[in-house]
């Protein structure tokens, strides 16, 4: 499972929403043919095999899912454990969750047995000893609520693995397994019996006896297990702990990752670093097939409940869903986990896909909406050789065009002192529907590239697009579309260096272009010089040592005349372009500084003290609009502004920033995580809960021609000027959706539902229009407005200052009667404006 970091509830309003799009935790569960389920960070998704769509996103877990199980006395039941010490009963076709069982230790592993009723078995760390786990009995009590405590334990086995793969149970659950380093134990539950085997721990001509998974035959007493040194080993007569037997199956030439039986148990799946599936027939070395090229190593194996299918779990964050005759079927591809994030996070202006480092060579595109891969364009072009040590090419720079026609990467090999480089400039084709290359560039600077950037001008086309990169070679380059001359060439324009500047033989480290392309920021060292981008000519020079610089971003809006720059000594700088003089500072140490491109607000990301805090401020106002300290314990390396198909709707004037961009950050452990303006609760509404095919079910004429109507009615109110009045029970009630959509065997009593049904119907008074809410104002004592002016006070002043004290600035204080004014506006009622 990716990451072991712990999920925090984010304070103020906001949550942290860790591993939404995280890579895929190595358990699944398998329903007859028609549904795949696997958990995903701290989510579990039920997945259409046949339809290849994401039918349901159960939430509920505070941290990542280690394990999911069937519950085998229910098939439409999910036990599922996780980091933040609970185990939850899903109803997954509904998305419900049924009981909740508070373990309070941490959940390394799970497994649901149908020969125990009431219980389950989950691994746990043994109390006071460090990398020690145990394998225990949890007993789930019975009681009307959802949430129950299952603190009755009993300990099975001592000196377990922490992998899921590494306990398996025996024919009729007669007996469980445990394999680690060398040793393997054997614990018969009737008889209370524990044997225990060893194997050498000598690695002599190349072996390796170290087991990494094991597996228990469906039918028969047989055990088999993988080993580090790609052997296969079947134990049978284990019963007795000196006259065991076991003979070995050998193809693979590294580790075997994990192994599963079939239904009747007369095959035996294998998969490791080889990328290959290996079935073997009758347990013999003789009969065995192969499904190669599958792309990465197996890391789990899963059978679905009628032998009719398989799936294959992939290193780069992938399910293949295969026949059983060893037929691929088709693949789920979520968020490919690199070597290294070198190219940083990119959002593609077409398709608003997360565009950052895939498979090696490649640039893959992620969509957020669907949580699945769109496509992987190979950039490099090479055949990559898994070979330690040796120097290769890989992609480290993207940059889009403000319309996404352009892309352009760098590629370099992995050798430092003369890398070898390349500059790729690629066009969007419509007709395609692909990147095409257009011009390669060998060796465009002496040295590294440290950044590139096009010149964003949209409403002036291609024709005003500038590429500028800059180098370790103390220069940065201006590259523009020319015409080709030559004849024979397949495009009509191609790309060259149009200038080359340079100050004072530092090294270039950073570039920007302003709102509006006419100023160039690049950072050279200590410095950040501004240029003319039509002449060329040096404008100013901006310098806050000590430090050099290590991020720079313009305004943009309103906050357009800035430039923000942060050092790597801990220093955020804000200079004014219009009087050449710093504006303000902040001390901290900033190691992501990201604006968003739809407002004038920035995301700092600071590093201190082993946490994430994250600072979103405008350039032009000295204290931030939002502070989120502790954000989360793993280092955040990069963030991303992704535009939202439609401004949410956000009560709450601190999150306001959030209405129009969604932030998304990536962590060193590679976890995609995000903002939510949403509480746990109000994401569990029954509205997430429905199914897909509910959504997707054909309209009738009659409501087609019925929302048309509605939709032109609205759009004449508008034309008129008329307010537009939301009525509240024209709105989603999540009251009255909880009646509809709850299945009635796990609907709560009338008399309970009676009271939030009313409720939901009543009309707020928070929906009285402007007038009457003028008239109220006017009407208000003198008295009880002097009363709430010391408390609206008091409660301005802790708020303000929690604000200026981290920036180190001060603000006036408001007088009684501004106040006064101040309270009687925020009364008011300005829902009209949303007409516009």
């Amino acid at each position: 499972a990716p990451g072991t970091g712990s999920a925090r509830r984010c304070p103020r309003g906001l949550r942290l929403r860790r591993g939404a799009r995280a890579p895929w935790a190595g358990v699944t569960a398998f329903p007859p043919r028609r549904y795949l389920l696997y958990a995903s960070g701290d989510f579990v998704k039920v997945h259409s095999v046949n339809t290849e769509e994401t039918l349901r996103l159960l939430c509920g877990h505070a941290d990542l899912v280690t394990g999911i199980q069937l519950n085998p006395h229910n098939h439409m039941q999910l036990y599922s454990s996780s980091l933040d010490g609970t185990i939850k009963l899903w109803d997954f076709m509904d998305g419900i969750p049924i009981k909740t069982f508070t373990v309070g230790s941490k959940l390394l592993a799970l497994y649901a047995l149908a020969s125990a009723e009431d219980s389950v078995f989950v691994v746990i760390p043994k109390k006071g000893e460090r990398d020690t786990f145990q394998l225990v009995s949890v007993k789930l009590t019975k009681g009307a609520g959802q949430d129950l405590e299952g603190k009755e334990l009993s300990v099975v086995l001592d000196g377990v693995g922490a992998s899921p793969k590494q306990i398996a149970f025996g024919r009729e659950d007669s007996y469980v397994v445990s394999v680690k380093d060398v040793n393997l134990q054997v614990y018969f539950f009737k008889r209370k019996l524990l044997n225990r085997f060893s194997l050498s721990t000598a690695k002599t001509k190349g072996g390796d006896n170290r087991f990494s998974c094991v597996v228990c035959h469906p039918t028969e007493d047989c055990i088999a297990t993988g080993h580090a040194d790609g052997k296969i080993r079947l134990w049978r007569n284990f019963h007795h702990k000196k006259a065991y037997t076991y003979s070995a199956l050998h193809w693979h030439h590294d580790t075997v990752m994990d192994l599963a039986y079939s239904l009747e148990g007369t095959r035996l799946l294998s998969g490791g670093v080889e990328s290959v599936l290996v079935q073997w027939h009758n347990e013999s070395s003789c009969q065995k097939d192969f499904l190669p090229r599958l792309g990465s190593p197996i890391e789990c194996i899963s059978m679905s409940s009628d032998g009719v299918l398989c799936c294959t779990l992939h290193t780069d964050n992938r399910i293949s869903i295969i026949n059983s005759n060893l037929r691929f079927s088709r693949s789920i591809q979520g968020l490919i986990k690199s070597r290294d994030i070198k190219t940083g996070l990119v959002v593609d202006p077409r398709t608003k896909a997360l565009v950052l480092n895939g498979e090696p060579g490649h640039l893959q595109f992620y969509s957020l909406q669907s949580d699945q891969q769109l496509f992987s364009l190979d950039i490099v072009q090479r055949q990559y050789i898994h070979q330690a040590g040796l120097k290769q090419s890989d992609l480290v720079k993207v940059a889009f065009s403000a319309r996404g026609t352009w892309l352009a990467t760098v590629e370099e090999s992995e050798e430092v002192a003369d890398p070898e480089l390349q500059l790729k400039l690629w066009f969007y084709s419509e007709e395609t529907q692909s990147f095409a290359l257009n011009t390669r560039i060998n060796t465009p600077h002496d040295n590294h590239i440290t950044d590139m950037c096009f010149r964003d001008m949209d409403e002036l086309g291609d024709d005003s697009l500038i590429l500028v990169t800059t180098g370790r070679d103390c220069v940065f380059k201006v590259w523009v579309m020319v015409e080709d001359s030559d004849p024979e060439a397949h495009q009509s324009v191609s790309w060259s260096c149009d200038f080359v500047g340079s100050y004072h033989n530092y090294q270039a480290t950073n570039c920007c272009f302003s709102e509006d392309g006419s100023l160039l920021a690049v950072s050279f060292e200590e410095t950040v010089t501004v240029w003319d981008s039509l002449t060329w000519d040096l404008k100013c020079t901006f310098c806050h040592p000590p430090g050099n610089i290590r991020n720079i971003c313009f305004g943009r809006l309103t906050c357009s005349k800035y430039l923000i720059g942060a050092t790597d000594y801990g220093f955020l700088c804000c200079w004014n372009l219009l009087t050449c003089a710093l504006e303000w500072s902040a001390h901290l140490n900033i190691v992501v500084l990201q604006p968003d491109p739809l407002s004038e607000h920035i995301a700092a990301v600071s590093w201190l003290s082993k946490e994430s805090s994250l600072f979103v401020f405008k350039p032009s106002e000295p204290w931030p609009v939002y502070i989120q300290r502790n954000l989360c314990k793993e280092k955040i390396l990069l963030a991303a502004f992704v535009p939202r198909d439609e401004p949410e709707m956000i009560s709450s004037e601190k999150y306001l920033w959030l209405r129009k961009s969604q932030l998304f950050f990536l962590t060193d452990t590679q976890e995609l995580m995000t903002l939510s303006t949403k509480s746990l609760e109000e994401r569990l509404t029954p509205s997430s809960k429905q199914l897909a095919v509910e959504e997707s079910l054909p309209v009738t004429p009659f409501s087609v021609l019925l929302g048309k109507h509605r939709r032109q009615q609205a759009q004449e109110d508008t034309d008129l000027g008329k307010p537009v009045v939301h009525n509240k029970q024209e709105q989603a009630s999540p009251a009255v959706k909880e009646l509809l959509h709850t299945p009635a065997h796990v609907l709560p009593s009338a008399s309970f539902l009676c009271t939030i049904f009313i409720n939901s119907l009543l009309i707020s008074k928070e929906n009285k229009s402007a007038e009457e809410v003028a008239d109220e104002v006017e009407m208000e004592s003198e008295k009880a407005e002097d009363e709430s002016d010391e408390e609206d006070v008091t409660a301005m002043e802790q708020e303000d200052t929690s604000h200026t004290e981290l920036l180190g600035e001060m603000t006036c204080k408001l007088s009684k009667s501004q106040e006064k004014e101040l309270r009687k506006i925020r009364k008011m009622d300005y829902s009209w404006i949303s007409a516009f």
